[in-house]
């Protein structure tokens, strides 16, 4: 029967949620804050739960691992070739879309409502009668179009908007308006009014957001990222933005987390930076996934979020 490892740093509050769940067959259920209480627990587990950061220290000294539930969407940590892949991994996803939806729309509105002119205005005690943008008719690219994408892609239909996806193959979300694949990622980007980026960091999406294709935006465009900072060569973008050939951008993800404090973004006109809160981690929601996904597995059916090792998601 299973036994089930949590090593999250909002371990109890995990342990609290899975157990009133009274998971079928489960013949253990552990809780750790880091890997030496994990440790001290026993290293008999087949399953583990928790943040890939942590998981990754653990890995190699638990014997009977047969499969792994990350609590972020982001896996790249337990992706290095050096580390032991005879487990099935699966990501958190399906919970985002509405979290990162207000996110980005909520930056789209403030850039075309012109909030920051306003408060501006109102501190300088400035009548501004100005008009403001909307986002009916414009037109959205969504670099990715997964679970997150195809959420992003509801919205903003809803707000009268074109939706174009860009993907590696799939068309599964029937509100993206037109797909483009492989090559055709400048003609996806002409024309277009907002750029989202939201993807994964493999081989093929690192830097794609690149000078060539910032080149490809027209300059009233708005770049807003919240998937992952490799997918962006920051150089570029800075230069984007110094030149005015970008409007604005707005980076919920980077490459290095804390971002140092001698980083040029710092300091880059025309950017906005929020810290990877786009989308948090809610143990609520979380827990949820790992008990779909449990039950799944003591019946054998597959696992929900699979990533592929190779492909990298």
């Amino acid at each position: 029967m299973p036994k089930v490892l949590i090593l999250s740093r909002d371990a109890e509050e995990y342990y609290q949620r899975i157990e009133a769940a009274h998971l079928p067959a489960l013949e253990k259920l552990a809780a750790a804050k880091n890997i030496d209480e994990a440790l001290a627990l026993g290293n008999d587990f087949d399953i583990i739960f928790g943040e890939p950061k942590r998981m990754r220290g653990i890995l190699a000294m638990l014997p009977n691992l047969r499969w792994a539930q990350s609590t972020w969407a982001g896996v790249e940590l337990l992706l290095d070739p050096a580390l032991r892949r005879d487990y099935a991994l699966t990501k958190a996803s399906g919970i985002y879309g509405i979290l990162m939806s207000e996110y980005v729309f909520g930056y789209m509105l403030f850039h075309e409502r012109r909030m920051l002119e306003r408060l501006q205005a109102q501190k300088e005690k400035r009548w501004d009668e100005s008009i403001t943008g909307s986002l009916r008719g414009k037109t959205i690219g969504l670099l990715g179009v997964g679970s997150v994408g195809a959420h992003l892609a509801r919205t903003a239909k809803h707000f009268g908007m074109t939706v174009r996806g860009y993907t590696r193959a799939s068309e599964a979300c029937s509100e993206v308006d037109e797909y483009f694949h492989g090559e055709a990622l400048f003609d996806f980007a002409a024309g277009l009014d907002y750029l989202i980026g939201v993807l994964p960091t493999t081989d093929s999406t690192r830097h794609i957001v690149d000078a060539a294709l910032l080149e490809r935006l027209p300059a009233q465009a708005v770049f807003i990222n919240v998937g992952r900072g490799a997918t962006v060569d920051d150089s570029a973008l800075i230069n984007a933005l110094g030149n005015q050939k970008l409007a604005l951008a707005v980076l919920d993800v980077f490459k290095q987390v804390p971002l140092p404090t001698d980083h040029p973004f710092w300091q880059t006109p025309n950017l906005l930076m929020t810290f990877h809160t786009s989308g948090p981690s809610l143990p609520g929601d979380l827990s949820l996934v790992f008990i779909e996904n449990y039950n799944r597995y003591i019946n054998g059916q597959p696992l929900l979020h699979q990533v592929d090792f190779e492909r990298g998601y």
